[in-house]
């Protein structure tokens, strides 16, 4: 090969590296955009912005420009305090911003006169009124993902809460869909136009049209779908886009365990097609619903690799199906 060819090889693959880091999707993270007036109003430029995951206890610091604007983009899921200072003003500190994934969470300050050493605590939530995007998705947040009754604890099921969505009359088949995910069509167009993000990365099947890795609800801390107005990073997505993001751990450690169980004693019986008794050869010839049991049980733990540095947070479960009729 010669230097000329090799010259060329090195220049493209540093351009298609150098805008990685920049490019890195919204999907996969959140951010804090917010102002710094001060009691009159005023901008106030060049004021210290310190954004702090309190879970971590990893700090994040931006500054406000000249109309008094700040922003912080990268940010993952999770719970937040804002401290901002500024030179002949008391600091103001926000306690508890949520973020949310592919979201932007908007926090005005307002700064009074006074030593910098003074502390005014903003107790008070944001708003949840969304301005600065269009898309019209549904959130569900770590507690709504642990705690609605979802019946076979399937995360894809999840999309079936959203206003536009329908699951179709047919599934594919167990061998070539061994986690179970179902087919759902969004706003009416195919199943197989709706995207798939896991942390990020793409997660649908290219030849089947569903998700590859349907995770357990233990490790998710967020699922959002959005039916409209998604951004145009999602190449694929004609009908909508289901985006899920993993917990991480804290400086904490922190875990569950759980068991659920299903069994043929604690199901009603349907009034249509089991309204007769299921007779000979049953066991029971009195019994309406067949011998079914059904168990998960599992757990998480997660905690710090190196506190204020990394951390980890992982899930196991485990599924047993018997059914006899």
């Amino acid at each position: 090969m010669s230097k000329r060819s090799i010259a060329l090889v090195l220049s493209l693959l540093f351009v298609l590296a150098y805008p990685a880091g920049k490019l890195l999707g919204q999907a996969v993270y959140g951010s804090i955009i917010g102002s710094v007036t001060d009691s009159s109003g005023a901008a106030v430029p060049n004021a210290k912005v310190t954004i702090t995951d309190i879970g971590k206890d990893v700090n994040f610091v931006t500054s406000s420009n000249e109309a008094g604007n700040y922003e912080q983009s990268h940010l993952i899921v999770g719970r937040y305090r804002i401290r901002v200072e500024a030179p002949g003003f008391q600091a103001s500190v926000q306690e508890n911003v949520n973020v949310t994934v592919d979201a932007a969470a908007h926090v005005d300050v307002m700064l009074q006169v006074g030593a910098v050493t003074q502390t005014i605590n903003v107790t008070a939530e944001a708003s949840l009124l969304k301005t600065e995007r269009t898309d019209v998705a549904t959130s569900f947040q770590t507690k709504a993902v642990a705690e609605l009754p979802i019946y076979d604890r399937n995360f894809t099921r999840f999309e079936l809460l959203t206003p536009g969505t329908q699951m179709l009359g047919w599934q594919h088949a167990s061998s070539e869909n061994p986690q179970g995910s179902i087919q759902i069509s969004v706003n009416g167009q195919n199943f197989s136009g709706t995207g798939q993000q896991l942390d990020g990365t793409e997660n649908r099947d290219p030849i089947l049209g569903i998700i590859v890795i349907n995770p357990t609800l233990e490790s998710i801390s967020e699922a959002k779908v959005t039916t409209q107005n998604y951004d145009a990073e999602f190449g694929q997505a004609t009908a909508g886009v289901v985006s899920a993001q993993t917990k991480s751990g804290t400086n904490d450690l922190h875990g569950s365990a759980f068991l659920f169980r299903r069994n043929d004693l604690t199901m009603a019986r349907q009034p249509f097609s089991q309204a007769q008794p299921l007779g000979f050869p049953n066991t029971d010839p009195s019994k309406f619903i067949p011998d079914t049991l059904w168990n998960q049980f599992g757990g998480s733990l997660g905690g710090p690799i190196r506190k204020n540095k990394a951390a980890a947070s992982g899930t196991m479960t485990t599924t047993g199906l018997t059914t006899s009729t």
